[in-house]
């Protein structure tokens, strides 16, 4: 299937918008799985090393419930390239070769983890909503859930920063 950005998707109905929704969601937790361990490797602080191992495992969590509901949509699981996060993953591997004080790398990296994560809660939040418009109560309690993960992590991340990293960090 072609992406919006191809031009030649149609959008005819919420269906149709949902299911590109989670497709494009899709490929963003496939990217993240790959990115986390990365960026998790470059973290000098440890407990941010951490942060960014545990998340990726929650990516793998967040990419089955996808799947699941793919299956109880009778909709094989594929990606719609998401070229936000392909962008947002590329900023941050900027950041991972940088050289300078760790700290301030570190300040960076929490800067742009929380792009991604302020873009996941924008687009589940979205696909939560198309679907309690479907109907799809099932499935919008597994979008949630996920919404609040990435919450959760938005507000580790603020607290690992404001408590741990940018004081630590050369002004």
């Amino acid at each position: 299937m072609e992406s919006l950005k191809a031009g030649t998707k149609s959008l005819d109905n919420m269906e149709d918008l949902f299911i590109e929704k989670l497709k494009m969601l899709y490929d963003v937790e496939d990217r993240l799985v790959d990115a986390l361990p990365k960026m998790a490797d470059a973290a000098a602080d440890a407990q941010l090393k951490r942060a960014f191992d545990e998340h990726a495992e929650v990516s793998r969590r967040q990419k089955e419930r996808l799947a699941w509901c793919f299956d109880w949509l009778n909709v094989e699981a594929e990606t719609s390239t998401c070229e936000a996060i392909k962008g947002m993953i590329s900023d941050g591997e900027v950041i991972m070769k940088a050289d300078g004080d760790p700290d301030v790398k570190d300040a960076a990296l929490i800067a742009a983890a929380q792009g991604v994560e302020h873009y996941e809660i924008a687009e589940y939040g979205a696909a939560r909503t198309f679907a309690s418009r479907l109907g799809l109560d099932d499935i919008a309690d597994l979008l949630q859930q996920t919404l609040d993960e990435e919450a959760q992590t938005d507000h580790k991340l603020t607290d690992l920063a404001a408590s741990r990293v940018n004081p630590s960090a050369q002004v």
